[in-house]
């Protein structure tokens, strides 16, 4: 699906035109990689695979009909219609062949089969041609090398109308495999032209016009109403609304401002901006997106592993079949050999499992598109099935199913101190420091226009709060069990803290050694959405929980008020455990901020991060949530029971049709075109309902 062809290379050994030369002795196009349309890796090479892999460096067994060995399309032929490309054209000619014979045998009938014969051989050619050159690789095994048998065996038997024929429907089928891979491959360059090709950049005062793809990291670009943003960034100055559907699918504009992020790719609705470049081309949102995509094949589901095993012995099972129908009946019985020869050749093309092979990537990368197309970012098939068998999702609160914003609500001290002291103590020990609560007290410290107290040595007490030298002498911003433990709260104080907590907010007691300064009280709101996320997810079955590092008072608050349950005081490996266990009765999905919850994501089935593309998030956990809605959580469940509803739908086709044709081309009801039209048939038709998946909206319920 990613046209790509990627192995280790030991050039000493081995130079590159070597490799080129041998991909194109198989059929393919290949080009460096720098010349696509997509900015990833310089040193791979993109060719032109089929609607599976191109090619692995590892894997030896990809060729054959349904593999890489079997649709070949030029880089040139990528945007033609259908008649205007190599296999088009094939078509159109073996048509006329067929049609010059046809009324050769009309008009003079004694050489009409002559006729026919020429008509098989040209069309045949090509594909001998191909099914040679993967002979020479050691795979002997492919739709082209049982087309080539079965065609030139058909000519030894007088069949030469319907070898003739067969070569046709063979032309035919792959015209429309190669149709219907590309509109799946579509999807991923799409994606790619969505970042501009140029860009407005500012220099000394100056505006010119440069290549998207050169801009680094620190400049700053223009970017007028209507135009689409040229690199992911910074908005420097100017306040507009930014369309980011193209990227995460939010289909209403967000008004941002100075310091707000913004995608390569999204589109500036109202008013100029001046936005400074945080990433380099290769590595903004989009590029990242397409990466994820393509390279999700490496995660490839256990169906998809278990059929790719299956259809390397089955092959050559089939092929021995054949052989056993050919020779057994004239040799055992007395049969004539025409007819189980032909009977062996139609059971050589109807034998092959293109259908089957191809029947599980295809609804991989449809469903990878769509959920790409909404934001939603999944690492291969494995993710898939796992996420489609989950029966439990736990959630992170702050920064998950909270806006992971909070905002100081209350301050309480203790004996002389004031409010400006216990925040310029509290904002000391926090600065520098990134977390929620922390950025919470250094704006609460800013906006009273506190000067904060320079501070050193910050660590951090895991699941705990910080401690900090402030002022010559260590200070602490922590819980209230821990301050209690360690005399930095008297009862009095904890009471308040008790029901502050029970409001629904957070406590932070700040205190030096032995000496209580107050307490802090901040409050982050629930996201709007959660509670129809739950609502979604238990509609469906799944039982939703929380799992959270916050105190039991206000995780009772959040989880009361969305109806889950809720476990609290959780150190990150209190969440692992409790993962574990929940794991003994079935795949557990947790969902968090991709930065603190990292073990907790990798210990479940499947982890997802939700944050707007943050390198934590892209590549920490399985998968990604780029809109920050709880309600995405749903949809990728459902979208993955989709997917793995049409993988079970295309495996039942393959297989069922396999079966069928399999029984009558031995008893003699179908013949050579029959089974060839039966195997294109096959292969078109799962990768058409695997193309259904493009079109589906996971954010319906039902």
């Amino acid at each position: 699906m990613s046209e790509r062809l990627r192995l280790t290379l030991d050039e000493g050994e081995t130079g590159r035109d070597k490799i080129e030369k041998t991909v194109r002795a198989l059929g393919y196009g290949i080009s460096p990689r720098m010349v696509t349309a997509d900015p990833v890796e310089d040193n791979d090479h993109g060719g032109s695979g089929t609607g599976h892999s191109h090619a692995d460096g590892n894997s030896k067994d990809d060729f054959g009909h349904g593999s890489s060995g079997h649709v070949h399309d030029d880089p040139a032929d990528r945007d033609k219609r259908w008649y205007q490309t190599a296999k088009g054209r094939l078509v159109i000619f073996t048509a006329l062949l067929l049609v010059v014979a046809w009324g050769v045998e009309l008009i003079v009938p004694e050489i009409g089969n002559w006729a026919f014969v020429a008509a098989c051989l040209i069309g045949v050619a090509p594909v001998a041609r191909r099914a040679f050159a993967a002979l020479r690789m050691g795979q002997p095994f492919t739709i082209e090398s049982l087309m080539t048998i079965a065609a030139i065996g058909a000519l030894f038997i007088n069949a030469a109308e319907e070898a003739a024929l067969v070569v046709f429907l063979f032309a035919v089928g792959e015209v429309l495999e190669g149709v219907a891979a590309g509109k799946a491959r579509g999807g991923i360059r799409a994606l790619a032209n969505l970042v501009p090709k140029t860009a407005l950049l500012e220099m000394n005062g100056a505006t010119r016009e440069v290549p998207a793809a050169s801009l680094a990291v620190g400049q700053t670009v223009l970017v007028r109403p209507g135009d689409r943003i040229p690199a992911d960034g910074e908005i420097k100055e100017g306040t507009s609304g930014v369309d980011d559907s193209p990227v995460t699918g939010e289909s209403v504009p967000v008004n941002k401002g100075p310091s707000d992020s913004v995608f390569a790719g999204s589109i500036n609705t109202e008013a100029a901006l001046r936005v400074t470049v945080t990433k380099a081309a290769a590595d903004n949102t989009i590029s990242r997106i397409i990466r994820l995509v393509e390279e999700a094949e490496e995660a490839r589901a256990p169906t998809e592993r278990f059929i790719d095993r299956f259809s390397r012995w089955y092959m050559p099972a089939i092929v021995t079949v054949a052989a056993l129908v050919v020779l057994v009946p004239p040799l055992a019985f007395g049969q004539p050999w025409d007819t189980w020869v032909y009977r062996g050749l139609a059971l050589l093309l109807i034998g092959c499992p293109c259908a089957l092979v191809i029947s599980v990537p295809a609804s991989i990368a449809s469903a990878l598109s769509t959920g790409a197309r909404r934001g939603i970012l999944m690492k291969g098939g494995a993710v898939i099935e796992a996420a489609a068998k989950v029966s439990r999702v736990a959630f992170d609160k702050t920064g998950t199913l909270t806006h992971g914003r909070p905002v100081v609500t209350d301050i309480v001290t203790f004996g002389t101190t004031t409010e400006a002291e216990l925040l310029a103590v509290a904002a000391g020990v926090e600065s520098g420091s990134s977390h929620p609560l922390a950025i919470a007290i250094l704006n609460k410290a800013e906006e009273a226009g506190i000067t904060i107290l320079p501070s050193s040595d910050a660590k951090a007490l895991m699941g705990k709060g910080v401690i900090a030298t402030v002022g010559n002498a260590s200070a602490w911003v922590a819980s209230p069990g821990y301050a209690k433990d360690n005399a930095g709260i008297d009862d009095a104080g904890l009471a308040q803290t008790t029901v502050f907590e029970e409001q629904g907010k957070t406590a932070v007691v700040v205190f030096r050694e032995k000496t209580p300064l107050g307490v802090i009280a901040m409050r982050d709101e629930p996201r709007a959405d959660a509670p129809e996320a739950v609502r979604q997810l238990k509609a469906m079955g799944i039982t939703p929980l929380i799992l959270t590092g916050d105190n039991p008072r206000t995780a009772a608050a959040i989880a009361g008020s969305l109806g889950v349950e809720y476990q609290a005081d959780m150190m990150p490996e209190d969440k692992i455990k409790a993962i574990r266990d929940m794991s003994e009765h079935g795949g557990v999905m947790m969902i968090g901020d991709g930065i603190n919850d990292a073990p907790a994501l990798k210990q479940a089935s499947v982890g997802v991060a939700m944050g707007s593309g943050t390198d934590v998030a892209l590549e920490t956990a399985d998968a990604a949530i780029l809109r920050d809605r709880v309600t995405d959580i749903p949809v990728t469940i459902r979208l993955t029971r989709a997917a793995m509803t049409n993988i079970r739908q295309n495996v039942t086709m393959a297989l069922g049709l396999k079966a069928v044709f399999l029984v009558t081309s031995v008893l003699g009801l179908t013949g050579l075109w029959i089974a060839i039209m039966a195997d294109t048939g096959a292969t078109v038709l799962v990768t058409l309902n695997a193309l259904r998946l493009l079109r589906f909206n996971p954010e319906r319920e039902g």
